[in-house]
């Protein structure tokens, strides 16, 4: 079947917050030379991973699995302050590059946790940035809420002292369904001013809703426990064509594409654009003529480097 169009989402790719944990990874490289460790997946893409290796990086699972003394970079998921602990015990030089929508949540939950309130955090289970944010309190005090379902039957000592967070990740459709319900069981719920779900989030997910519009089949690049990728294949798939996740474009199978005349790509804010465009290649090969880009809206941010890297930046 020959595919005629092919439609690039835009805003897609790294969001303002991958960036700048890349950089930090990068820079920490050029100014203190390999190895520089790093905890978990500095973002959840394992192309990026990878190149971050072949430059020096050196991942581990846990702070104890580096050397005493030695460098770390926390990932832009966040951690738990145990983590945070156990890397003063082993004199570790830490550079946090936890994005800064993300260190927004852990300073709300905690601040909500301090003032006496039972906190429901939505969001996936087992997600780095979940884990790191239920590590702001004891255990009982954050209470994971995933579905309309745990929202119904989640279960607070008192309905009055009851706030509310999210991970930055999420569906937005999704999670304002999760939140309408929460509200009209905890009609007092404390919550932040504004959204924790993070600008570029919304943004593509706002870009693959007009995508659906245009297109028959929607490929979303990105890697599976990317949980802002997952929700743009959902976001496609409330639409009216087909969506798909891949890794790369080893992963697309031309069976998906039967009927289709028109293909959109969008990518996850982990998802470096070079696989983007080796996909769109792989189509232009193949016969497509019609390549355009869909701009949903224009995304100029940026943050500042880690706070250890710019000091020491300026003093090299």
């Amino acid at each position: 079947m020959l595919i005629e169009r092919i439609i690039l989402a835009e805003p897609r790719g790294f969001c303002a917050g991958v960036i700048r944990a890349i950089e930090a990874v990068e820079l920490a490289l050029g100014l203190y030379g390999p190895p520089v460790y790093v905890r978990r997946q500095i973002v959840h893409n394992l192309f990026v991973v990878r190149d971050l290796e072949r430059k020096g990086a050196v991942f581990v699972d846990e702070v104890t699995d580096v050397p005493v003394g030695a460098r770390v970079i926390f990932s832009a998921h966040g951690i738990a302050p145990t983590v945070r602990d156990m890397a003063g015990r082993r004199e570790l030089n830490v550079i946090d590059a936890t994005c800064p929508l993300v260190t927004k949540v852990h300073v709300e939950a905690a601040r909500y946790v301090r003032d006496g309130y039972t906190v429901l955090l939505v969001g996936h289970a087992g997600h780095d940035e979940i884990i790191g944010t239920m590590g702001e309190a004891p255990p009982g005090r954050i209470k994971l809420v995933q579905d309309l379902n745990d929202a119904s039957l989640v279960d607070v000592p008192d309905p009055e002292r009851v706030a509310l967070v999210t991970q930055t990740t999420l569906s937005v459709d999704e999670t304002k369904h999760i939140v309408d319900a929460l509200r009209r069981r905890f009609p007092t719920i404390r919550m932040p001013a504004r959204s924790d779900i993070c600008f570029a989030t919304q943004n593509r997910q706002d870009a693959v809703k007009k995508l659906t519009e245009e297109v028959d089949v929607v490929l979303v690049l990105g890697a599976e426990n990317s949980s802002n990728s997952q929700r743009l294949r959902e976001v496609a798939e409330t639409g009216r064509c087909r969506a798909y996740l891949i890794g790369s474009l080893e992963d697309m199978d031309e069976s998906w594409l039967e009927g289709a005349r028109s293909v959109g790509i969008t990518s996850g804010a982990s998802t470096p654009d070079t696989l983007v465009e080796e996909v769109t290649a792989h189509f232009i090969a193949a016969g497509a003529k019609d390549v355009r880009t869909l701009r949903a809206l224009e995304e100029d941010v940026s943050f500042q480097l880690p706070r250890e890297l710019s000091e020491a930046s300026r003093s090299a």
